[in-house]
């Protein structure tokens, strides 16, 4: 396995799949020419643009974003401004379309770039695969099937082939075995397959279960026929009714050609809706009082998942000592953040990002371009380092204010 070599002979054909049928047919689908331009100058930046509503939360009630979040300053929340900023402007610089911070559920910076605002979306690239892990993991709690399941129970053209042994813990930790080269999986599977699901059952088994750790595009697009399978409806629509509505995202996911829901990339966010989804892990799966998916799959999905990579959930990136990522294309690396045993993320291509910092109850989000006019980047390390940053320098202070109720 060679995660660098793999991500960057990658990168560039895989972003031509949100020009192609690849990403843009299906639930939700919308018109991407807004993603196109080159990056400008922000319309929007920082926090304190919004009218400001008395706080109802009683003392020491957590925070939920409703169809707004609640917006203190980084001081009250005990992150540095300065800091921030300087994040901002990294990312500025780097092609970013939006960056937005969060601590203990209330959001406290916003930043948009090139046309986009609060509620703008955007195809995340692989980000997607966490949202899978989850939606497995919510079939899990219902007793829709089990991880330790054979994918073989829900994909009949699998029994009786050296594939019948492959479990769901395999296919969504990405040592299934399931057959993968470059060709196969990022031109013929992801650019160029009508029946994405159909052309990832076919492939061959390549090697055998539990032995092999390959990012496999292929491997987690199967999980569409299981998820629907399991829970008798298009994954998509599972998807908006067990976790986009319970958590207020209005993201959705796109399907292919054929009608398949695509589960390895194709959902469609906006870097709020991101940080729902962080803020939904960074609280253990639960929601205001409503446990949308369990804490002990939360715990699992977050971390090591075998012993190939320490780095690897269940479709969810871990800073974990002896771990690779592939970040943004460029290779692999180590992610930096102030709680390295905790931090996670999700990841897509370009640097569509994820992050989620356990120990001090931030999520921070970012989409974007893979670089900016000047060739630079922002991956997991300069998100993870704005963090660190930004806790290492935090002032003490106060003031706590509510988002216009009117934006999310």
């Amino acid at each position: 396995m060679n995660l660098a070599s793999t991500s960057r002979r990658s990168a560039w054909l895989l972003s031509l799949a949100v020009l192609v049928g690849a990403c843009s047919s299906g639930a939700g689908a919308q018109d991407r020419s807004e993603l196109t331009g080159a990056i400008a100058t922000p319309t929007t930046a920082g926090t304190g643009a919004f009218a400001p509503v008395d706080d109802q939360r009683g003392e020491g009630e957590e925070a939920w974003p409703g169809s707004a979040w609640t917006e203190v300053s980084a001081a009250a929340a005990g992150l540095d401004q300065a800091a921030l900023d300087d994040m901002a402007a990294a990312a500025a610089r780097a092609g970013s379309q939006c960056l937005v911070v969060t601590k203990d559920g209330e959001l406290v910076g916003e930043w948009y770039w090139g046309g986009f605002g609060p509620s703008t979306e955007r195809e995340v690239f692989s980000v997607t695969k966490s949202i899978t892990s989850t939606l497995v993991g919510i079939a899990q709690d219902r007793g829709l099937l089990d991880i330790d399941d054979r994918a073989s129970n829900y994909i009949e053209a699998w029994q009786g082939t050296p594939s019948e042994d492959v479990t769901i813990r395999n296919l969504v930790s990405n040592d299934s075995g399931r057959f993968q080269d470059f060709d196969t999986d990022y031109v013929q599977m992801a650019l160029g397959a009508d029946d994405k699901t159909g052309f990832s059952i076919a492939l061959d088994q390549q090697h055998e279960p539990g032995t092999q750790w390959v990012y496999n595009n292929a491997a987690i697009q199967t999980l569409e026929a299981i998820l629907e399978e399991a829970t008798g409806q298009p994954v998509h629509a599972f998807a908006e009714e067990a976790l986009f509505e319970p958590i207020g995202m209005r993201s959705s996911i796109s399907t292919d050609p054929a009608g398949n829901t695509l589960t390895f990339m194709g959902a469609q966010a906006s870097c709020l809706d991101l940080a729902r989804f962080g803020l939904l892990f960074l609280r253990e799966g639960a929601w205001d009082g409503e446990q949308v998916v369990s804490a002990e799959w939360v715990a699992e999905a977050t971390a090591p998942s075998q012993e190939l990579n320490e780095g690897y959930g269940y479709l969810w990136w871990l800073d974990r000592e002896g771990g690779t990522y592939l970040d943004g294309g460029d290779g692999d690396g180590r992610s930096v953040g102030p709680s390295s045993s905790g931090t996670y993320a999700a990841l897509g291509l370009h640097n569509q990002l994820l992050g989620v910092y356990p120990d001090d109850g931030v999520v921070a989000t970012r989409l974007g371009a893979d670089r900016g006019e000047g060739g630079e980047s922002f991956g997991l390390a300069a998100l993870s380092a704005g963090v660190t940053a930004a806790l290492d320098r935090a002032p003490a202070g106060e003031n706590v204010t509510n988002r216009d109720p009117t934006r999310r």
